[in-house]
């Protein structure tokens, strides 16, 4: 049997992202920007999947910008938001759990003279809406914070981040990472007082490489990719009109029947987590007593004690059952979780901890060969670490 418990770091596209994107590859294959009926079909699918995310996002088609997917759109957010605010200040606030794609972008524009400030988390990995607020300054000019923690599944409060920021400042912009969130959420930017949010398709069964990013109608942003001058200027490029097709599909085909598959995630992860907890010295991450409903709903985050988690992973992978030992975007920095440091996790676990994560194709049958898989390696597995 096999049991895919890595949709967190991608998921399997749904049949109808394969049928739109074969269809636009094999038969509306025209360039966009082109003047001809084949263009203009090309440029159908565009305006087409601008008005299936902006009637899930309540916001306007204009203030969608596609992108190659998660990592673009917060390049884009920060250094673009970063070269059109230069006189409203050069401070940004961040926490210590942000993605690698967050990250990499704050260092760089701290070597190019702006300040960060990382703020702490508490153990289930929600920042204190009370830091944010202390943590401004008059030279604050952008506030980033991811709506899900990809590695623990913690869920920030967002809602009220945005209302205490814009009651403080309403020419703070905030950005959000919705990354593992949009598919699981119902997100409305203009309620939740975001400027602009990033997504990415792969995590909701449409195409690698394709995403988008909001930017609220008035931000000022300036565009990091020169050239034809398509998507307003402001993504200069030929759009990957195939890739844009698969992630309109995407979107519609998530949010059919959307509070069915949300109950469906919870229950895979209350059948993992509770199967997983029979077993001695197995610790859940990122929970810290909080309701289940108060977590992501799909993705858990498990430690093993006396097993490394590369040997667990490649143990589970060789049964069939495929996990991650952290973000797989991260897989190239092979250092201890900083995510799991923000949230108290010491010694051993740190090498120690698996994420788990569902899609709305995961079956129960799945998890619990996952939870016997488990079973039947733990004790083997220690056994050979002993010796």
């Amino acid at each position: 049997m096999e049991a895919y418990l890595d949709n967190a770091a991608t998921t399997p596209v749904f049949p109808e992202v394969k049928e739109i994107m074969v269809r636009v590859m094999e038969e509306d294959y025209g360039n966009p920007s082109s003047k001809h009926t084949k263009g203009m079909a090309a440029e159908q699918y565009i305006r087409k999947t601008k008005e299936i995310i902006s009637g899930c996002l309540k916001c306007q088609p204009k203030e969608i910008i596609f992108t190659s997917g998660g990592t673009e759109s917060n390049n884009m957010a920060f250094i673009g938001a970063a070269i059109a605010n230069r006189r409203a200040g050069k401070h940004i606030i961040t926490t210590r759990i942000e993605h690698a794609s967050v990250y990499e972008p704050m260092a760089y524009l701290e070597e190019m003279g702006y300040e960060v400030t990382y703020l702490p988390v508490d153990p289930a990995g929600r920042v204190s809406v009370e830091d944010i607020e202390n943590a401004l300054r008059d030279d604050t000019f952008l506030v980033s914070v991811m709506y899900v923690n990809n590695e623990i599944g913690s869920v920030q409060r967002i809602g009220e981040i945005g209302e205490a920021l814009h009651r403080r400042n309403p020419d703070i912009l905030f950005h959000v990472d919705a990354i593992q969130a949009f598919g699981k959420y119902k997100i409305v930017p203009g309620r939740l007082g975001i400027d602009m949010m990033s997504v990415s398709a792969h995590k909701i069964h449409g195409p690698k490489g394709t995403g988008f990013l909001y930017i609220r109608d008035g931000v000022k942003i300036r565009p990091i990719l020169f050239g034809g001058g398509q998507q307003g200027g402001m993504r200069s490029g030929t759009e990957n009109v195939p890739g844009i097709a698969g992630l309109g599909a995407a979107v519609q085909q998530i949010y059919q029947n959307h509070a069915d598959k949300r109950e469906h995630l919870f229950r895979m992860k209350k059948m993992l987590i509770e199967g997983l907890q029979q077993y001695e010295g197995v610790v859940i991450h990122g929970v810290d007593g909080l309701p289940l409903e108060e977590t992501a709903p799909h993705i858990v985050s498990a430690g093993f004690s006396s097993v490394k988690s590369e040997v667990m992973l490649h143990a589970l992978a060789q049964e069939g059952v495929f996990v991650s030992s952290g973000s797989a975007c991260s897989s190239n920095h092979p250092e201890l979780s900083g995510t799991l440091q923000a949230v108290g996790v010491k010694g051993e676990m740190l090498d120690s901890t698996l994420r788990f994560s569902f899609s709305v194709l995961t079956t129960a049958e799945q998890v619990m060969y996952a939870v016997e898989t488990v079973g039947k390696l733990l004790p083997v597995l220690r056994k050979f670490t002993k010796r």
